[in-house]
């Protein structure tokens, strides 16, 4: 559980830097970042795709994950 919250929130925080923002602060980059990584999971298991056990294989499906998420709100927010 530990570990979720800490990738998640580097996840989180990577994704909002590089979807060309600040970030929504620490506790809601790490929700974004959990959350990321829950849909970075389940998509990457739809399409077949395997990065790999550990914790940069978890960092990438997380930040991927948290990427497409933020997109999607922003997308919706319009």
């Amino acid at each position: 559980m530990i570990w979720t919250i800490i990738i998640g929130g580097i996840a989180g925080w990577l994704a909002g830097r590089l979807m060309q923002g600040k970030g929504f602060g620490i506790i809601i980059d790490i929700i974004v970042g959990v959350i990321g990584g829950w849909l970075g999971g389940w998509l990457f298991g739809k399409l077949g795709i395997h990065i790999g056990s550990g914790l940069l294989g978890s960092l990438i499906v997380a930040l991927v994950g948290a990427i497409i998420l933020i997109w999607l709100t922003r997308l919706v927010k319009r």
